[in-house]
């Protein structure tokens, strides 16, 4: 059985082949408010972590791509 720190380098490097990075970031309020004027997220669910990253997925799939 494969330890907890190998699990995550697999998971890591499947994301890379995949052409994905995991990373952190911090949000300001502002931009949180942003989110709920554009519809992408509900007032009441603003301090849910799972809602505000389903609304910056929505938000970058609306955005423009070069």
């Amino acid at each position: 059985m494969p330890s907890l720190a190998a699990e995550r380098m697999c998971r890591h490097r499947e994301r890379r082949r995949n052409g994905l990075r995991c990373l952190v970031i911090e949000l300001r309020a502002t931009e949180i408010e942003t989110l709920i004027r554009k519809g992408l997220l509900n007032w009441e669910t603003r301090n849910d972590r799972n809602e505000i990253i389903k609304a910056l997925y929505a938000f970058f799939v609306l955005s423009p791509t070069p």
